[in-house]
């Protein structure tokens, strides 16, 4: 198997953690280079004590994220692990000497650079990129990623309702008017970056709604949901904060059309993703724990006849699936690997 060069820029991060113990046991990549600015100049095992197990990177020094950096090791494809507003900076000088990227932030998600500055509180810094960017939901769009320069990891949020809603939505199985959506997920959905309120005291014995009533994560959900409906949807998106350090858990309150039931949604799924490595349709309801430390997105679904709603769940590892595992799944399309490598046994 021929080999990739690969860049990891934030690598000390939660996501950049996982993407280099997923890269490192990866057949088809050698790691040429990874960046912090925190450990810049150490050995990456002994800084971060869980990568110290790969041999292959262990001893490896953190250089300084800049481009300049990635191409000297003469990097062909960059996985971005950054926080909102930097990736831009990366992206157009790369894209320039023909180095592919997957951005595992937010700043390709979005078509509309009106829709960044109003939920990311800036000017998007390249919006001419905006409609190249391909958005990496491999079950949905996996011949565009094959052929992109450059992947927008969807957010964790996203994945977990977008996977299980748009197989109906394509079918109009759904009545729009009505629409919610709760998620909760682990504190490293956050990032590492030190905040009061994700100190192990305030959320140890906590659970809490957050970002209400418009986390930034609503405007991807909104316009991916709009696309695949064909007009508008105004989805109720509540997050809430789980005193665990990964997993994502969605529950989806929805109506359904005349003469649509839970058999049919689950006929549905099972059409829509059989060739589709990651998604489990189960009878039982999706646990975090079952998922944890998987690419794995687990969908289930009930009837509450006194309400009238079909109830839809999936559970996600907010750090796999729902960011390095999906960049990774990302990255095989376009190498040109088997889907699951790296993520599967």
């Amino acid at each position: 198997m021929e080999r990739k060069r690969v860049g990891i820029v934030g690598a000390s991060g939660y996501s950049g953690q996982e993407l280099c113990a997923l890269l490192a046991c990866h057949r088809g990549v050698e790691i040429a280079a990874m960046t912090s600015r925190q450990y810049m100049g150490k050995a990456v095992g002994d800084v971060l004590p869980r990568l110290a197990r790969y041999g292959n990177i262990a001893s490896n020094r953190f250089s300084f994220p800049s481009v300049s950096s990635l191409t000297d090791a003469g990097v062909e494809v960059v996985f971005l692990a950054l926080p909102h507003g930097l990736a831009a900076q990366f992206v157009i000088p790369l894209l320039e000497v023909g180095v592919q990227v997957i951005d595992i932030s937010a700043d390709f998600r979005l078509r509309d650079s009106g829709l960044y500055r109003e939920f990311y509180g800036m000017q998007h810094p390249a919006p001419h990129l905006l409609s190249e960017a391909v958005y990496g939901l491999p079950e949905w769009h996996a011949d565009e990623i094959r052929s992109a320069r450059l992947v927008a990891c969807p957010g964790c949020y996203p994945t977990s309702i977008l996977l299980p809603l748009l197989p109906l939505l394509a079918r109009k199985f759904l009545q729009l008017e009505f629409l919610c959506v709760a998620s909760a997920s682990g504190v490293s959905g956050a990032g590492r970056k030190p905040e009061i309120p994700l100190l192990f005291g305030e959320c140890d014995d906590s659970f809490r709604a957050y970002g209400v009533p418009q986390h930034r994560h609503l405007a991807e959900i909104k316009q991916e949901l709009s696309l695949a409906a064909g007009e508008e949807i105004r989805a109720c998106f509540v997050p809430h904060l789980l005193p665990t350090h990964r997993g994502l858990h969605t529950t989806i309150f929805s109506v359904p059309s005349k003469d649509i039931d839970a058999t049919q949604i689950r006929l549905a799924w099972e059409e829509d993703y059989i060739q589709c490595p990651f998604i489990h349709v189960g009878a039982v309801l999706p646990d975090t724990k079952h998922v944890s430390g998987t690419n794995f997105c687990n969908l289930a679904i009930r009837t509450d006849l006194h309400a009238g709603k079909l109830l839809l769940f999936s559970a996600i590892d907010n750090l796999m699936k729902g960011s390095a595992g999906q960049a990774v799944q990302c990255f095989n399309l376009m190498s040109g690997f088997l889907e699951t490598e790296g993520l599967l046994p």
